[in-house]
């Protein structure tokens, strides 16, 4: 594949990222003449700095971690940085932000040089035009920029800032060459990360903790669950551990973003979207607001990456919201209710009396989404018949009887060329904590078969998927076996090459 052939080797230290590094090393290793940008976003903890330090560490870069500081104070951290990487006498002199960037600038003018700037939106708060400066300095044409291979790369955790950076009509929209997430490690690669062969039991953590790299060390003291036997025992010394920097994460990944200046209305929009309350509608109920009145809350927590709003496909015009961050779940979940009592140091009591709060708001939600994590990016095409470009939960209205079918699995293909309905390829019922069996099957085939006479989808070949963590009757295995279109799921499928 293309990004296993890179110029730079990926150090053994970075666990996972061979696509992120990849991008990044190409982008490095560009020998084009002129400077050019590149940006880099995702939220905080997921190995950002780790990355691009060690990239321009193995490139013979520059790096350069921006704190919270006035712009006279960031000029001269810079100038005495860029003083140390260049052998000068001293610090370099920089009068202002425009002198600052073209310094930059002039560090790729007799070689291809990478330049990192980690935590850019610091620099911004402090020199608001600095964005504006940076787009002048790449002006096509200015000799500051086509003498010079500066490679430069802009990295911020503030979601909502960075997403806006190259957006619309902002200043260096059209001046990057790379604009690169970096996501939470996916749920397999988060067990390996963890050390979990257990698929039970890395589905238990992953709903905790999710896919963030830096919980498994720094954050719970390199703390794994030895075993099934131990998940209990492990939650009860990290998570809800008040001595542990996982006890508070939840609450400063909401501090940390500078958009999120109302704190108690966006915890509250997040405790309601982790009771079930997944419609704007129903997050307008659970808070006392009317829905009009939480366009802007909304908006923010999707730009700040920790609401993710997804349309129902079977709906026109109407959409569900989910938390993408595991951590945030069960901190609104189990942990907020409780915060008193967890503060006293009673951890057991509180995760002994939650654990039916935990099976529903937690894990059974949490492997539904895992389940189709599994069906878009790990199932082969055999599978489903072909290749799934989407998969969500939907609700499927039947007009005659005035029911509604829950499905928690939606799997669609690829939008057809032209005119003509989209393939279902599959619906599916996810459960975590029950045995699934013939009359669940019995319950998808009837929803297809109004599918069947439903505009907009081709519902002719949809499998019907059932997944579950408790296994499946006898009856319903036998029933499979003998169903060329009927899908059994369970834990180790999830996790099986």
């Amino acid at each position: 594949m293309w990004w296993q052939v890179t110029q730079l080797a990926k150090p053994k230290g970075i666990f996972d990222r061979e696509l992120e590094w990849a991008e990044l090393a190409r982008f490095a290793a560009d020998d084009r003449p002129g400077a050019t940008l590149g940006v880099v976003s995702g939220r905080r903890r997921q190995g950002k700095t780790l990355l691009l330090y060690e990239l321009a560490r193995a490139s013979g870069g520059f790096y350069f971690g921006a704190t919270e500081a006035t712009a006279t104070e960031s000029l001269r951290r810079l100038g005495e940085a860029l003083g140390a990487y260049t052998g000068a006498p001293g610090p370099v002199q920089l009068a202002d932000w425009s002198a600052a960037v073209d310094a930059l600038l002039a560090l790729g003018r007799e070689r291809r040089v990478t330049v990192v700037i980690d935590e850019f939106p610091y620099l911004v708060r402090a020199a608001r035009d600095l964005p504006s400066i940076i787009q002048h300095a790449l002006t096509p044409g200015r000799p500051e920029r086509t003498e010079s291979r500066t490679r430069l790369l802009l990295c911020g955790s503030a979601l909502s800032f960075m997403g806006g950076l190259l957006a619309g009509s902002a200043p260096l929209r059209g001046r990057a060459g790379l604009e690169l997430p970096v996501q939470p490690l996916d749920y397999r690669a988060a067990a390996t990360f963890w050390g979990i062969e257990d698929p039970s039991l890395a589905i238990k953590v992953f709903a905790i903790v999710g896919g963030t790299p830096a919980y498994r060390r720094e954050y719970v003291q390199d703390d794994a669950p030895t075993g099934p036997d131990d998940f209990d025992g492990w939650v009860v010394r990290t998570v809800l551990n008040p001595a542990r920097p996982l006890f508070r994460e939840a609450r400063y990944l909401l501090a940390e973003d500078p958009d999120l200046r109302d704190v108690a209305l966006y915890h509250s929009v997040l405790a309601a979207v982790a009771e079930g309350n997944a419609s704007r509608g129903g997050i307008a109920g659970y808070i006392g607001r009317k829905a009009t009145d939480l366009q802007h809350p909304l908006t923010v927590l999707e730009d700040a990456g920790l609401l993710l709003r997804e349309p129902d496909p079977l709906r026109s015009g109407r959409s569900s919201y989910r938390i993408t961050e595991p951590l945030i779940t069960f901190y609104q979940a189990i942990m907020r209710p409780a915060w008193t009592a967890l503060e006293q140091r009673r951890g057991a009591d509180v995760w002994r009396r939650s654990q039916r709060r935990y099976l529903s708001a937690v894990l059974g939600p949490r492997f539904e989404d895992i389940v189709r994590q599994w069906a878009i990016r790990f199932a082969d095409p055999d599978v489903f018949g072909g290749i799934v470009a989407e998969a969500s939960a939907a609700i499927l209205t039947d007009p005659s009887s005035r029911t509604s079918h829950e499905m928690d699995l939606v799997a669609l293909g690829e939008p057809p060329l032209g005119d003509g309905p989209r393939p279902l390829l599959a619906i599916g019922e996810v459960k975590w904590g029950r045995r699934l069996g013939v009359p669940d099957l019995d319950r998808l085939r009837r929803v297809r078969g109004l599918l069947l006479r439903r505009p907009g989808v081709d519902a002719a070949g949809a499998r019907l998927l059932l997944a579950s963590a408790e296994g499946f009757t006898d009856d319903l295995r036998r029933t499979a076996a003998e169903l060329s279109d009927t899908v059994l799921v369970d834990v180790a499928r999830l996790y099986a090459n």
